[in-house]
């Protein structure tokens, strides 16, 4: 048992592996109380008043408690997480960096903004960690990206994935959760998929290219060359006989 978990963790790719293994020791670490929970929180007055920007990245790997719900949220980010940068990103880490770089932002920036709408400020002033927000956006960007894969929800009913963010959504608002954090995700998740995908097919542009220094991170990475389908090679031409 002990091996497989091992192997199953050496088998991930490198973000992936990174991301699951800072968001247990960081989780694990509060429940031990080596580290404190209200250390990690995001709060925009602590960040902006007294300079404490370390918050707006140890807010996206607390999960809360080592409970149910952590293995739930851990099996989604390592499964999810792992099927976008072994698929889609293939070959493509520093993009695949830049998505979660990208998500990771905009929702700070809408929790940031949130705060300061009278009408909206209440319920963002209870958002404090958004690492389930940037793991829905992860499971949404892979539901637009495979639509027509056929799913199972606890063996209840049948559905493609396109519809995977919004059970998932009902699911839990039926168990009594704020439907804030994964909505959130949504609108991060679907930013990105415009942005990426159907933009550049409408105008030509692509807005999110991964910057340079980024993609100077993982230089040394081999660059995969998809071979098109159904495409036949013909032989070469065998030479003419010489006469003499």
């Amino acid at each position: 048992m002990a091996q497989a978990v091992e192997d199953w963790y050496k088998q991930m790719p490198i973000i992936t592996r990174s991301y699951v293994t800072a968001s247990i020791v960081t989780t694990l670490s509060c429940s031990l109380d080596i580290i404190s929970p209200y250390h990690l929180y995001l709060n925009p007055i602590l960040v902006v008043k007294q300079h404490q920007f370390w918050r707006l990245i140890t807010n996206f790997f607390y999960f809360r408690r080592m409970d149910l719900d952590f293995l739930f949220h851990m099996f989604f980010l390592a499964r999810y997480c792992k099927l976008l940068e072994e698929n889609s990103f293939r070959g493509r880490t520093a993009d695949f960096l830049y998505m979660l770089l990208f998500g990771a932002t905009l929702l700070t920036g809408i929790v940031f903004g949130g705060g300061m709408i009278p009408y909206f400020a209440e319920s963002f002033s209870k958002i404090f960690f958004l690492s389930s927000s940037l793991t829905f956006m992860m499971v949404y960007v892979w539901s637009k990206q495979n639509p027509f894969i056929h799913m199972s929800f606890l063996g209840l009913f049948t559905f493609t994935a396109a519809y995977l963010p919004w059970v998932l959504l009902g699911f839990s608002v039926l168990v009594g959760a704020s439907p804030w954090v994964d909505l959130l995700g949504m609108i991060a998740g679907h930013a990105y998929y415009f942005l990426e995908d159907v933009y550049p097919r409408m105008t030509g542009r692509r807005p999110l290219r991964t910057p340079s220094f980024i993609k100077a991170l993982f230089a040394d990475e081999p660059i995969v060359v998809a071979r098109p389908e159904n495409v036949r090679f013909a032989p070469p031409q065998a030479e003419a006989p010489h006469r003499d």
